[in-house]
């Protein structure tokens, strides 16, 4: 199991986070136009008449949620088991939420290596580390008394 990619983006398409693992270190522009194309094809689906998951290409599948305003989307291998990363997607922004106090756009946007510090403890290397809510609650609690 291994996650390619993951983004975070708002409903007009603009990229809040984004982290890539893998073969996804490509140039800016390759780069680029895929994030396009994965706006173009989540936003463009019923979210309350079809899943979360869509094949993007030969060897990648999307697993998306939209809370709010914004998007949340996990690249992982086709044969991988979507309600894993779902879940693995909830369980991030319910972290997000507990740690800002009920987080938006703008969080993410002004404190921004907040959200990568979550995601750097959820996910290292495409790989789910922790999965206990608990845990990374108390993890963040401890790094913010050294602030």
């Amino acid at each position: 199991m291994a996650i390619q990619f993951i983004l975070c983006f708002n409903k007009q398409g603009v990229v809040r986070l984004v982290r890539y693992f893998e073969r996804y270190q490509m140039d800016s522009q390759k780069t680029q136009d895929m994030i396009v194309q994965i706006y173009r094809l989540i936003s463009s689906r019923d979210h309350r008449h079809q899943s979360n998951f869509v094949e993007l290409s030969e060897s990648t599948k999307l697993v998306y949620k939209r809370y709010a305003g914004l998007y949340f989307v996990m690249g992982i291998d086709l044969q991988d088991e979507e309600s894993i990363y779902l879940s693995q997607i909830h369980l991030f922004v319910e972290v997000l939420d507990a740690f800002y106090g009920n987080v938006c756009e703008l969080d993410i946007v002004f404190h921004f290596y907040r959200a990568y510090m979550v995601m750097d403890e959820m996910f290292l290397g495409g790989e789910i580390q922790e999965i206990s809510k608990d845990l990374l609650l108390e993890r963040f609690s401890i790094l913010d008394r050294l602030d």
